[in-house]
């Protein structure tokens, strides 16, 4: 994984997407836009019978200047328990 630390927030850890089990994913139609990065995806994790709406984003079309963080994804931390790691 990668950490970035973002102005006002706390180390952000970006996950390759190999290594994420996006089947339990669905991707949702939110997005948002980061002047530093670029346009943000968003999942919904779906785990048993816990849903966590829009808690994974990844820029799919990130910029250029970012390209390390293509193909990973994030979880924002307010959202999940825990990422586990096999």
């Amino acid at each position: 994984a990668l950490v970035m630390t973002e102005s006002d927030y706390g180390p952000v850890y970006y996950i390759p997407r190999a290594d994420v089990r996006v089947g339990l994913m669905e991707k949702t139609y939110h997005s948002s836009h980061c002047p530093f990065k670029g346009d943000a995806s968003y999942w919904t994790i779906n785990a048993g019978d816990q849903t966590a709406e829009n808690a994974v984003w990844s820029y799919e079309m990130h910029f250029d200047e970012v390209a390390i963080i293509r193909e990973t994804m994030s979880f924002y931390t307010s959202k999940v328990d825990a990422i586990e790691v096999s």
